[in-house]
C-alpha cells in the first residue's frame, strides 16, 4: 500500500512539473514598462509573481479584494495599480489571505509559492523584499488581468 502511494505521488509530481500552462500574456510594451519599476504618486503598484518551475503545467487563481484577477502560470506576473489603503490578496489553495496596507507611490511584491500536496496543488502568497521581488518579476512575463 505504501509503495502504491509513493509511486502515485511521484507520478503526480512529475505530471504537474512537465508542460506549461497557457495564460494570456500582456503586450510586450506593457511588460517592458512594468519592469522599469517606476513609482507613481497617484496609486500603489502591487506585483504578484510566480517564478518557479514547480507546477508549471498548472494555472493558479489570484483574486484582489474578492474579485478574480486571473490565473498565473510558471514564470508569470500580474501588476495591479491600486488606490492607497488595505487590499486583500488570495491565491488558489492558500488558507491565509494576505492583507496589504498600501500607500500611493509605493511598490509592493507578493510571491506566489507553489506547494504540492497529496490531494491537490496549493499556493502560498508571501510579501517579499524589493530586491527579491524585482528579481522574480524580471525572470517572468506579464500576464493580462481581468481587473
Amino acid at each position: 500500500m505504501i509503495k502504491i502511494i509513493g509511486t502515485a505521488t511521484i507520478v503526480t509530481v512529475m505530471a504537474l512539473s512537465i508542460g506549461c500552462a497557457s495564460v494570456d500574456k500582456a503586450p510586450a510594451t506593457a511588460d517592458s514598462a512594468a519592469k522599469q519599476f517606476k513609482s507613481n504618486p497617484n496609486y500603489a503598484q502591487v506585483y504578484v509573481y510566480r517564478d518557479e518551475i514547480l507546477g508549471s503545467a498548472l494555472r493558479m487563481d489570484v483574486a484582489v479584494n474578492g474579485k478574480p484577477a486571473g490565473e498565473t502560470a510558471s514564470k508569470s506576473y500580474f501588476k495591479f495599480d491600486l488606490p492607497a489603503g488595505t487590499h486583500t490578496f488570495t491565491s488558489q489553495g492558500d488558507d491565509e489571505p494576505v492583507k496589504l496596507q498600501t500607500r500611493n507611490g509605493g511598490i509592493y511584491y507578493l510571491w506566489q509559492e507553489m506547494k504540492m500536496s497529496m490531494l491537490a496543488p496549493k499556493s502560498d502568497l508571501q510579501v517579499v523584499e524589493d530586491t527579491v521581488g524585482k528579481k522574480g518579476v524580471l525572470a517572468s512575463t506579464m500576464i493580462q488581468s481581468k481587473l
